[in-house]
């Protein structure tokens, strides 16, 4: 059986999803047409994009569950794969009406996991491009992978790709169960060997000492209570918005640059920033918000290896911190001393441990984890594109990230860099906090005082 079996953290964002959270990652770019020559028609682009998909088999897969639930399901070829199931025309002209016509939908299970949006023409005359992924199937450096594998660093694109992919047969639910049952017998193996391996290397019983008290750490970390904040953890609409921010990346430079921390902090100090005045203009008072802080623990593979492979890290934002130099201070420090202690690495090997846990287990760990009373809100920092890039002969100019809500999570922050340009996604459930373009506001204007306090 030619598979891929979802790893417990690929798992745990199927278990989460619900009708009122969809669990996709996405972006909104927007692309120029191109300098000389025609305009790209829809067809043209779509065929653009099937010609590359390819490159990524996981594009071209469905899951398929185990009888009786009893493991994780598998990815297998979809075998009546149609390109245009995933890639649709949308006639808005406006990009955030083609968001949040998007991201408002769940992805459909019993097909491959994504969709694209393409507006042929905005009301600037620019190209709008709108596409989601489950967050099962990527996390948001794939996300950012898939883009680039669909542009190319030449307006002109190379011939397309001779098409050689045939689909393998589905498994058949019998033999679903018995690689699935196969496999649990096989998962708790490793553990069992552990204290072995400890016995005959003193080495390796201090390095298993040092990853167990990092993932200690990382579990009283994500055990902590947070406090749910009414303007953030309301009850959900399955209705989203997604509001832009662009930035010169000089001016969180600066910032980073005189007060010696790392651009990641001027981020969560600037979205800090943001969220204290949005809880003032909510009448709420401004307190410290436990935040989620996605950190990648990729090895620098490929688009094809898709799957998370991110890790993640609670940081407070001190809100109830009025001076924004000391707000940066704070969150430095915190996450320098988080980082040193190995944090990251802890929460990986404990998500990692979670996949010897029977599904049911697993499944109610997913969805604490990912209440308000683990965390407030997330905030994403996703290495972005540096060169310029084109789709077929279109320049990408803007890409704005989607950061997924959980149930009772209102709003998600996330930031990539399009060449030196930072794009920041402030990501909203629509109905219960209708005014994410004033956040983008306060994040502005947030960015401006730490500016100004250099």
């Amino acid at each position: 059986m030619s598979t891929t079996r979802l790893s417990a953290l690929d798992s745990a964002f199927l278990a989460v999803e619900t009708p009122t959270a969809h669990m996709h990652v996405g972006w909104a770019a927007v692309h120029d047409p191109p300098a000389e020559g025609p305009r790209p028609s829809f067809e043209e682009l779509r065929d653009h994009i099937g010609g590359r998909i390819g490159r990524a088999p996981r594009y071209r897969q469905l899951l398929r569950s185990v009888p009786l639930g009893l493991n994780a399901p598998v990815w297998a070829d979809d075998p009546g794969f149609d390109l245009s199931r995933h890639v649709l025309r949308s006639d808005r002209a406006r990009l955030g009406e083609v968001v949040e016509a998007c991201m408002s939908e769940p992805l459909r299970r019993d097909r491959p996991l994504w969709q694209m949006r393409i507006a042929p023409r905005l009301e600037d005359g620019r190209i709008g491009v709108v596409g989601k992924a489950h967050h099962c199937m990527v996390d948001g450096i794939a996300a950012v992978e898939l883009t680039s594998m669909l542009l190319d660093p030449d307006p002109e694109p190379p011939p397309p790709e001779a098409e050689t992919w045939r689909p393998n047969p589905l498994p058949r639910p019998a033999s679903l169960l018995a690689h699935g049952i196969a496999d649990l017998t096989r998962g708790p193996m490793g553990a069992a060997t552990l204290p072995a391996e400890a016995v005959r290397s003193p080495r390796r019983a201090a390095e298993l000492a040092s990853r167990a008290r990092r993932a200690l750490r990382a579990l009283l970390g994500s055990a902590r209570p947070a406090k749910p904040v009414e303007a953030l953890n309301p009850r959900n609409s399955p209705r989203r918005h997604l509001a832009f921010l662009s930035r010169p990346l000089d001016d969180l430079r600066r910032i980073k640059g005189s007060f010696e921390t790392k651009l990641n902090d001027v981020v969560l100090a600037a979205s800090a920033g943001a969220m204290r005045r949005l809880l003032e203009r909510r009448g709420e008072k401004p307190v410290p918000l436990k935040t989620m802080v996605p950190v990648s623990v990729r090895d620098g593979g490929s688009a094809a290896e898709l799957g998370n492979q991110i890790s993640f890290m609670f940081v407070d934002l001190p809100c109830d911190e009025p001076d924004p130099g000391r707000r940066l201070r704070r969150i430095h420090a915190e996450t320098s001393e988080r980082k040193l202690a190995g944090e990251p690495e802890g929460a990986n090997d404990l998500v990692r441990s979670i996949a010897r846990v029977p599904m049911p287990v697993q499944a109610a760990v997913s969805r604490f984890v990912a209440s308000p009373r683990s965390f407030n809100l997330v905030v994403s920092n996703i290495p972005g594109l540096r060169e310029r890039l084109y789709l077929r002969g279109c320049e990408l100019k803007e890409a704005y990230p989607v950061v997924p809500l959980a149930d009772r999570h209102a709003l998600s922050i996330g930031v990539t860099n399009v060449g030196e340009g930072l794009c920041f996604g402030v990501y909203a459930d629509r109905e219960s906090l209708p005014d994410a373009d004033a956040v983008v506001r306060d994040l502005e204007a947030s960015i401006d005082e730490l500016l100004g306090a250099i």
